[in-house]
């Protein structure tokens, strides 16, 4: 014990070398370093010691203080946060996430430590509770009554009331930074991108160095694909908390949407070589080498994954999804014990099942494949609102509303320029061996399947909410030439991205089959190609085929049976409305007669002939597509049939077919050999 003529001299001592580490911290180092010496093993000592060496650049010394620290005071709450800070700045991210779960468990109302946890679970890719991370943090600013109703009733999933309750409060306090941020959360949960961003906009503007509101407004930037914005924003992060790996990951994705993969493999790189433990980054990694080709890297750093996290369903199903991969016994034998685990999420037990499903399938064991294809597929349904009756619908009203009448009537109207080259049709079909062909040409370039369409689509639609009726395509019949005009330039303004200066490029979104009333309207020159496959093997591959992102009609036989029998009507509309418009290429006739329908091809699209497009396969460019590695390989006619091994299965499928779609193909499986 020291006489407390002493404690007081060490407090009054303590706070101003705190307070001048502020302003000097040099200075405040040397000052701690003489009350360490003169009150030996005093804790608050001992910690603001740590405090100094890290902010003097003296990391791995105030680590040393630091681990001295808990083992003397394992209680300690505000040491082990020190400890987690200390931890992120040298990278050692696991460590630094176990030392901030210690920190709010020792002191559940430590706000700082819960929002440092709602970023280390951010970096490891876990929302759900890097959510309620941020959550509690906010909780803890003592908020609003209105607004801790609002975000009791935003977790509790009641989003209506939790924005009333949001409104009311900003309209009597419009400049509450927590507030707006709070309102722009509630926009993201409800995919309202766009309200967000500028609320989050405005956010910045009251409060510039509100981290937490400029990292989310980042994220709904890359949402909205302005990726280019979104890595200015990070880069402003970034310059006062370098160490941020949560930064650095949303970068990284950043430059693959971009198509700059170099970069993006260079953070990943950086990011485990500091952190050899996360199996997510190395997903991440795996994905961007498997893009550029770089397959065998692709598989290793899978392969990492796996064996950091043997639960994690997504590196088994992007093992599986290389298509040229076979799993072995062992990792099968894996994924079955996984499977029996009872707290897999949804989205491992789903891609578990995929996974064993196209190793099963890869074994000739179709019986049993076909089984964990449903199981995956119905956990995905389960967790999917796609309504066959409202796709239906929607497909109705875009056939009556694009008539001839109206296509006439507009004749002339759009952006001149011829550069976009669509590729349209449903997952599955051909698409990317498509865009691979014309990308080996000289004057094409491939992109990826841009979002462009789909979202100036939503935005003329002017839905708040998802219950919402659309305004589109009904609202494209009040806007006159300069409006449809200023749509294609917006489209090929906000494609420039994507390219590196070829006269013509490639979108192969393939929905965007649902607007080619609109591409027609504000880009009369582009080019459009529809990927026709065999309904029951285009239909089968999707059913498959696990898709991290839309395609919800998937998830069902049924539900995808009935999406293309409406692709079909709607193609069909647009052949009678706006004759030779689309170029139309058979999956079947395309590798029956390869060179003959690649001619044909790059006729359509006014291109001369160049023997590139023949050896496609040589082209080294990215894809990001599931056919990745197919078609770095020549054209092989093996799997065209392979459905018909899962024939007995597929009842379901042919009913929502319809016979009249069925009856355009022969028995044997080929199609018609595509007309314009």
């Amino acid at each position: 014990m020291y006489p407390a003529a002493n404690m007081s001299h060490l407090q009054n001592t303590l706070t101003h070398a705190m307070q001048l580490l502020k302003r000097d911290p040099a200075a405040a180092l040397q000052e701690l370093e003489g009350l360490k010496d003169e009150y030996t093993g005093q804790p608050a000592v001992l910690h603001g010691y740590a405090i100094a060496l890290r902010q003097n650049g003296r990391v791995e010394d105030a680590l040393v203080v630091l681990d001295r620290l808990v083992a003397l005071e394992p209680r300690f709450a505000h040491a082990w946060y020190e400890r987690a800070l200390a931890g992120r700045v040298l990278r050692r991210y696991r460590q630094s996430l176990s030392d901030l779960e210690t920190t709010v468990e020792l002191k559940p109302d430590f706000a700082p430590a819960w929002r440092a946890l709602g970023d280390a679970y951010a970096a490891t890719e876990d929302p759900e509770k890097s959510n309620r991370a941020y959550e509690r943090y906010l909780e803890l600013g003592r908020l609003p009554p209105l607004l801790e109703e609002a975000m009791t009733a935003m977790h509790q999933g009641r989003i209506a009331v939790a924005e009333d309750a949001c409104r009311r409060y900003l309209h009597a306090h419009p400049t509450d930074v927590t507030a707006i941020r709070l309102l722009a959360d509630i926009g993201i949960k409800v995919g309202q991108f766009g309200d967000a961003e500028n609320l989050l906009r405005r956010c910045l503007e009251l409060a510039p160095d509100f981290t937490f509101a400029r990292y989310n407004y980042a994220f709904v930037l890359t949402r909205q694909g302005k990726f280019e914005d979104a890595i200015e924003e990070l880069d402003k992060l970034l310059a006062t908390d370098g160490h941020n790996p949560n930064y650095h990951v949303l970068k990284a994705a950043s430059y693959v949407r971009l198509g700059q993969f170099e970069p993006a493999i260079e953070i990943y790189e950086s990011l485990l070589d500091d952190a050899p433990h996360q199996p997510r980054v190395y997903l991440s990694y795996g994905h961007a080498l498997k893009t550029v080709g770089r397959q065998a890297e692709a598989i290793a750093a899978y392969r990492k994954a796996v064996e950091q996290a043997p639960e994690l369903g997504e590196a088994y199903w992007s093992l599986a999804n290389l298509k040229t991969v076979t799993l072995s016994d062992d990792e099968v034998m894996a994924m079955e014990a996984a499977l029996k685990r009872p707290a897999l999420t949804p989205e491992d037990a789903a891609q578990l099942s995929f996974a064993l499903a196209k190793a099963l399938e890869d074994r000739q064991e179709y019986d049993r494949a076909f089984k964990h294809y449903a199981e995956g597929n119905e956990v995905r349904r389960r967790q999917s609102a796609y309504s066959g009756d409202e796709q239906t619908a929607k497909t109705e009203r875009s056939i009556g509303f694009f008539d001839s009448g109206f296509f006439g009537a507009r004749k002339g109207w759009g952006a001149d320029a011829p550069d976009p080259i669509f590729i349209v049709g449903l997952p599955r079909a051909g698409s990317t061996l498509l865009e691979q062909i014309l990308a080996s040409h000289s004057m094409v370039e491939g992109t990826q399947e841009l979002p462009e369409v789909i979202s100036l689509s939503r935005r003329l639609g002017g839905k708040k909410h998802p219950s919402d009726r659309s305004l589109y395509p009904d609202m494209l019949a009040d806007l006159g030439a300069g409006d449809i005009r200023a749509l294609g330039e917006e489209y090929i303004d906000r494609t420039r991205r994507y390219r590196t200066g070829t006269p013509f490029f490639i979108d192969k979104m393939p929905n965007n089959f649902e607007h080619i009333g609109l591409i027609h309207l504000m880009l009369p020159n582009a080019k459009i190609i529809d990927a026709r496959r065999h309904p029951l093997a285009c239909c089968f591959s999707g059913f498959k085929q696990y898709f991290a992102r839309g395609q919800r009609f998937s998830y069902s036989l049924s539900d995808i049976g009935g999406y293309y029998r409406n692709y079909v009507a709607l193609m069909e509309h647009f052949d009678a409305v706006l004759p030779g418009r689309v170029h139309r290429v058979q999956y079947e006739t395309l590798v029956e007669d390869f060179e003959a329908e690649v001619r044909r091809l790059l006729d359509y699209c006014g291109l001369p002939f160049e023997p590139g497009c023949l050896e496609f396969y040589k082209n080294d460019r990215a894809v990001k597509t599931a056919s990745s590695e197919q078609v770095r390989q020549p054209v092989f006619k093996d799997a065209v049939d392979h459905w018909r091994n899962f024939l007995p299965h597929l009842d379901p499928l042919m009913h929502a077919l319809g016979p009249e779609v069925l009856a355009r193909y022969p028995a044997d499986g080929s199609g018609g050999g595509g007309s314009d």
